[in-house]
């Protein structure tokens, strides 16, 4: 079965460019990409709990009497949870929110979305992009067709023009196809790329 993401030619739809069925072929699997998108969330999640303990807190280096003869209890150090200003005896730290997801199901789980994606009809290929004036107006009509819609743009290398036309269009969004976000291909209602872009997305997981 040869597949074919449509392209934007000119402002007018064409048949656009064959692609792998390896990578834009596959059966959606909902299990897997709901793992995948939460194992996405969840390593971007940060702990709100830090102590320091006595190894962290700063000074200590010397001991602050002689072992022997002061009438004082032994210390080693001013930093010890016994003194004020020491560490925490039980310091609490930032928990990791990190789940293990292994790079062949991530990229099985890419393959899947990219899949359902195209069979939806929501994967369009516009390479306009490549050139577009670092204008939000150019840009805004370039997407016309797409109102109210929440876009994803996805290109091959980093494109300043391109960045500064959409940073003021609040539904567009755009990430390159080497740093593809499982979450905002789900979260967006079209997804447009480049030529460029779908070749190296199909080296990397075919």
């Amino acid at each position: 079965m040869n597949l074919h993401i449509p392209a934007i030619i000119d402002g007018q739809e064409s048949a656009g460019i064959a692609v792998s069925e390896n990578v834009f072929g596959q059966v959606f699997n909902e299990s897997l990409v709901h793992q995948l998108v939460v194992s996405y969330l969840a390593g971007g999640r940060a702990g709100t709990k830090k102590q320091k303990t006595r190894a962290e807190v700063s000074g200590g280096g010397a001991k602050p009497w002689k072992q022997k003869g002061g009438g004082r209890a032994r210390a080693g150090s001013t930093r010890s949870p016994l003194w004020r200003s020491g560490g925490v005896t039980f310091a609490a730290t930032n928990r990791s929110y990190k789940q293990k997801l292994n790079k062949k199901m991530y990229r099985a789980g890419l393959r899947s979305i990219l899949s359902e994606l195209l069979r939806q009809n929501r994967l369009i290929i516009n390479d306009a992009l490549n050139s577009i004036e670092p204008k939000t107006k150019v840009l805004s009509n370039e997407l016309r067709r797409f109102e109210d819609s929440r876009i994803l743009l996805v290109t091959s290398a980093v494109n300043d023009d391109l960045y500064l036309a959409s940073r003021n269009l609040p539904n567009v969004n755009i990430c390159l196809s080497s740093t593809l976000s499982p979450v905002a291909l789900v979260n967006s209602d079209k997804v447009i790329v480049t030529t460029e872009a779908v070749k190296l997305i199909e080296e990397r997981l075919g």
